[in-house]
């Protein structure tokens, strides 16, 4: 196993905890595991982004090379773009379509869109609205991880458990709640 994965988003998304997560998961399964993050910029509705490298194999370096990642997984569609020189020619893209409209000029859904469909393999669909239907709107972020789940060579089972560790100080109806929005994602068809 050798998974490379770029998580992408707006700060306040929930990215870094989809990052540890699967950092938590992939502790469980036995396999190695580096991360790098970049969030200076999440308290202002900046980007936010994680390198998430896992393999069942030592890893050198915790950076994703250009053409280096498997999945890119975002919670916004401009997001998801930005990252695209660093996707494998046969990668994916996991992104919700709901955009995150932070800045004056941001571009037109409908172009951001028919960008992303240019890529091969693409899951896209509306994360935010998923999770309202299942357990609250800030739970995108565990629709989106239960979507690309399916592209990572991990047991189910080992990621709903790091879900509920993750949030278990919260209490267990926001476990539920996560666990339910992962499961809303991990059933979306493709």
């Amino acid at each position: 196993m050798n998974t490379n994965i770029i998580l992408a988003g707006v700060g306040g998304q929930g990215i870094l905890s989809i990052a540890s997560i699967l950092g938590i998961a992939a502790l469980k399964d036995n396999l190695y595991l580096k991360q790098a993050e970049v969030h200076g910029m999440s308290q202002r509705g900046g980007d936010v982004q994680s390198n998430l490298r896992i393999s069942s194999q030592p890893i050198a370096s915790d950076l994703i090379p250009l053409q280096g990642a498997d999945i890119i997984a975002s919670l916004e569609p401009m997001e998801a773009l930005r990252y695209l020189p660093y996707l494998k020619p046969d990668g994916w893209i996991v992104t919700s379509t709901a955009p995150f409209v932070n800045i004056p000029n941001y571009p037109e859904t409908e172009k951001l869109m028919d960008e992303l469909h240019k890529v091969p393999h693409l899951i896209a669909f509306d994360m935010e609205a998923v999770a309202k239907e299942v357990a609250n709107p800030r739970a995108s972020n565990m629709v989106l991880l239960g979507a690309a789940a399916r592209l990572i060579e991990m047991p189910t089972e080992k990621i709903e458990a790091a879900i509920a560790e993750l949030f278990s100080r919260k209490g267990e109806k926001v476990v539920e709640s996560n666990l339910a929005a992962y499961r809303a994602g991990a059933r979306f068809k493709v």
